[in-house]
């Protein structure tokens, strides 16, 4: 395993060497350029991502689920990223989960050690049932961490997609996971400081995966998030426009079609689109797999 300071997480950053020298402005002006190489990095991985995604999209479709595990800052955004999916995409909770070391009190305040345990993310995703039908995406920017090492090796042996999340080349991560993903976007403006352009990444790898993957399940038609769980006053204001801005209709209409489909914005759009009633609408929707392109043309079609 290589030592701590040969990782490229933990390089010296020759272009922040005075950064405590620098007046205010010339020290975020050095912080924007080095987050600046951030998503070129990510760009490096696109055909990674694109597997990651196809490959996780599979096993959902199969009845399965995504499972994100890290350590710190990477267990959080995985967390963050799980979290987001339900009232986005309407998905059920179980359906993409987090799993942080040292469980959710880690959230909010760093739990030390809990990462240097693999077996902690072994008991962790067994206690979740854990199967070969679901896809796991383990992060750690050092590509490194005991936890997320664990994660993996528990997840190969259960049959399990394995997925890699780093920011190091050749990393003992890498070599458990069936799949890589490793965006360089080179060392940190504080040396070692991974929750710096590594998390930012990080976060856009995840961005893209959980967009990507919920793309494939239908949960959008055209660039509308169709799917939107209406739990609160903006949400719903956000259903009502989604209906409008894909359908066409007026406010009025939009909010009549929401009324009569208890909600569910696809539905409404599905119902303005085809004429339909709603509990035939309903039907060639679930016909669909959820897909209102593809319900739209078998109608088209019938």
């Amino acid at each position: 395993m290589l030592k701590l300071e040969e990782l490229a997480t933990e390089k010296i950053n020759p272009a922040t060497r005075h950064i405590d020298t620098m007046t205010t402005l010339e020290m975020v002006a050095v912080i924007n350029r080095e987050d600046a190489k951030v998503a070129p990095a990510v760009g490096r991985e696109l055909p990674a991502i694109a597997k990651a995604i196809d490959l996780i999209t599979d096993r959902l479709k199969r009845g399965g689920r995504l499972f994100y595990a890290g350590a710190g800052t990477s267990g959080r955004l995985g967390v963050l990223d799980a979290s987001e999916c339900p009232p986005t995409f309407g998905t059920a909770p179980e359906l993409v989960q987090g799993l942080i070391a040292g469980g959710k009190a880690a959230m909010f305040v760093a739990k030390e050690g809990a990462e240097d345990d693999q077996q902690l993310a072994a008991d962790d995703l067994a206690a979740a049932g854990l199967t070969e039908k679901d896809a796991l995406v383990a992060l750690a920017a050092s590509g490194r961490t005991p936890y997320s090492i664990g994660a993996l090796k528990y997840a190969r042996a259960k049959g399990a997609a394995a997925i890699a999340l780093v920011c190091s080349p050749d990393s003992p991560m890498s070599r458990e996971a069936g799949l890589t993903i490793c965006p360089l976007p080179g060392p940190e403006v504080i040396t070692g400081s991974t929750r710096l352009k590594a998390g930012t990444a990080q976060k856009l790898v995840l961005n893209m995966l959980s967009t990507g993957v919920m793309i494939k399940l239908g949960k959008v038609y055209g660039n509308l998030m169709v799917d939107v769980q209406a739990t609160n006053q903006k949400l719903a204001e956000r259903s009502r426009r989604i209906v409008m801005e894909a359908t066409g209709c007026s406010r009025e209409e939009a909010e009549a079609a929401l009324s009569r489909t208890e909600g569910q914005a696809k539905l409404a759009v599905f119902l303005l689109l085809s004429g339909l009633d709603v509990q035939t609408a309903r039907q060639k929707l679930d016909a669909a797999d959820g897909y209102v392109a593809r319900a739209l043309r078998n109608c088209r079609e019938a």
